[in-house]
C-alpha cells in the first residue's frame, strides 16, 4: 500500500534544479521591493524631509576602546558591512554553481565568463575614453558589473516564453562580473595598506580553514571568525567586502551525512513507536536529537547557508543599500555633465557591446558552447540588461567621486540601467512574439 503522506521521490537532478529555481524566485521578488525602495529614497531626497533623511545615514554609530575607534557612519556599516553578507551569499551561489550546478561543464561556465569579462573591459574603455583627463575618471568602475535581482525581475516578466537557459546564462554572467568588481573594488578604491591588519586578516582566514578542516560546524562560531576577518580587512586598506567574496568561496560543498547514513540514523528513530517513547528516555531522546542534526548536515554548507541568508540579503539588505544610497537631489544637478554621459554610454552601449562580441568570440573558437535552446538573438537581448548595474555602480561610485560629481553620477547610473532594462524588455518583447 502506497503512504500517501509521503513526499516526492528524490531524484538527482534536484539538487541542481531546485536551489536554483529558489534562488531565482527570490532574486526576482527582491528585484520588485529593491524598485520600490530606490522610488522611496528618491521622493524622500526631494522632500521637504530631505535634509533629515539624508543626514540620517551619515549618524556614527559604533564602539571606542582607548585608541581603537570602530565608530562608522550608518552608510559605511551599511556598504562595508551588511554588503559583505551580499558578496558572501553571491559567492556562495557562484560556488554552488561551479561545483553542483551546470557550471560543472568547463564549456558552459566558459560562456558567462567570456561574456563578463567583455562587459568589463568595453565598458570601462569606453569609460576611459570618454573621461579621459577630466575629473571623475578614477569612478570607471561603476560602468561594470550588473544587478542580479533587477535582471532576474525583468526576465521574470515573461515566465516560461523565454529560453530557461538565459536565464542561467545572465544570472552565471551577473555572478562573475559583482565577483570580479568587487576584487577591483578592493585593490582599485582600498587606501594605503596596514600590513599588519592585512596579516591578521589572513590569519584569521586561516584559522576558519584549520576549523573547517578539524569539523567544526557550528554557524555560530564560523559567524564569529568571520566578524573578526571582517575588522581586520576593514582596518587593513583593502575593502572589507573582499572578506565575504573569500569567505564564500572556501565554504565546502559536501555534505557530512551521506543519504544511506541519513536513512540509516531515521530508521532507528521511527523504529521506535511514538507512544513507546518514554519522557527521560536518555537513549530516544539521543536518538532523535543525532536525527535533527543529521538532518541539518544532509545538505551541504554552500546549500544550508545560502538558503538561510539569500532572503535576509533580497528582502532587507539590498532594499536597505538602496535606501541609504540611491537618494538624489535633483535640483541643482547638471543632467548633462560629463560623467552622467560617461556611465550612461558605459552601461547602455558598453556592456551589450563587450557581452555579446566576448560571447561570441569564445564560441567561435570553440572554447565556450551554447547551451541548449540559448540563440544570439536571446543573447543580444539579455545583453541590453546587462547594462542594469543598480546596486553595484551605486556601491562603487560611492567610494570613487567626490560630493561634486557623486550626484551627477548617481543620475547616470539610474538614468543608464532604466534605459538598458527598457531596451533589453523591448527586444525580448519582440522576440517572444516573433516566436509565436
Amino acid at each position: 500500500m502506497i503512504d500517501t503522506h509521503q513526499g516526492l521521490p528524490h531524484e538527482a537532478a534536484d539538487s541542481i534544479t531546485k536551489p536554483f529555481a529558489r534562488f531565482l524566485k527570490i532574486e526576482a521578488a527582491a528585484g520588485g521591493l529593491l524598485l520600490l525602495a530606490v522610488l522611496l529614497a528618491l521622493g524622500l531626497a526631494n522632500s521637504p524631509w530631505q535634509e533629515g533623511f539624508l543626514r540620517f545615514w551619515e549618524t556614527h554609530i559604533g564602539l571606542t576602546f582607548g585608541s581603537l575607534d570602530f565608530t562608522r557612519s550608518l552608510r559605511h556599516w551599511i556598504n562595508d558591512g551588511l554588503m559583505t553578507l551580499f558578496f558572501f551569499v553571491l559567492s556562495l551561489e557562484l560556488k554552488r554553481e561551479l561545483v553542483l550546478g551546470e557550471l560543472r561543464n568547463p564549456r558552459q561556465a566558459a560562456l558567462p565568463f567570456a561574456g563578463a569579462l567583455g562587459g568589463m573591459i568595453v565598458p570601462v574603455s569606453l569609460y576611459l575614453g570618454l573621461m579621459s583627463g577630466q575629473p571623475g575618471m578614477h569612478g570607471w568602475g561603476t560602468v561594470m558589473a550588473t544587478d542580479t535581482a533587477f535582471v532576474i525581475g525583468c526576465l521574470a516578466l515573461f515566465g516560461n516564453r523565454i529560453p530557461p537557459t538565459l536565464r542561467l546564462f545572465l544570472l552565471s554572467l551577473a555572478i562573475f562580473d559583482d565577483v570580479g568588481a568587487i576584487l577591483v573594488v578592493a585593490f582599485g578604491y582600498g587606501e594605503a595598506l596596514n600590513w599588519s591588519a592585512l596579516g591578521l586578516g589572513f590569519l584569521g582566514i586561516g584559522i576558519v580553514a584549520g576549523a573547517s578542516r578539524l569539523g567544526i560546524r557550528s554557524v555560530p562560531v564560523y559567524f564569529l571568525l568571520g566578524a573578526a576577518v571582517w575588522l581586520c580587512f576593514d582596518a587593513s586598506g583593502v575593502h572589507a567586502t573582499i572578506a565575504g567574496v573569500i569567505l564564500g568561496l572556501m565554504t565546502p560543498t559536501r555534505i557530512w551525512v551521506s543519504d544511506a547514513r541519513l536513512r540509516a540514523i531515521l530508521g532507528r528513530v521511527l523504529a521506535v513507536p511514538t507512544g513507546d517513547r518514554r519522557q527521560g528516555d536518555a537513549a530516544s531522546h539521543r536518538d532523535l536529537r543525532q536525527a535533527g542534526r543529521a538532518v541539518t548536515e544532509s545538505l551541504s554548507p554552500v546549500e544550508r547557508l545560502e538558503m538561510m541568508l539569500h532572503p535576509w540579503v533580497g528582502f532587507a539588505i539590498m532594499p536597505i543599500f538602496a535606501l541609504a544610497n540611491a537618494g538624489i537631489t535633483i535640483e541643482g544637478v547638471d543632467f548633462v555633465q560629463p560623467v552622467s554621459l560617461a556611465i550612461i554610454v558605459g552601461l547602455v552601449l558598453g556592456k551589450p557591446i563587450g557581452v555579446f562580441v566576448f560571447s561570441w568570440i569564445a564560441v567561435r573558437s570553440g572554447l565556450a558552447a551554447l547551451a541548449p535552446g540559448l540563440s544570439w538573438p536571446f543573447i543580444l537581448a539579455g545583453s541590453f540588461l546587462t547594462g542594469i548595474g543598480f546596486t553595484m555602480s551605486l556601491f562603487i561610485a560611492g567610494l570613487a567621486f567626490d560630493s561634486s560629481v557623486l550626484n551627477a553620477a548617481k543620475l547616470g547610473i539610474l538614468g543608464g540601467s532604466a534605459l538598458s532594462a527598457i531596451l533589453g524588455i523591448s527586444l525580448l518583447i519582440w522576440l517572444t512574439l516573433r516566436m509565436r
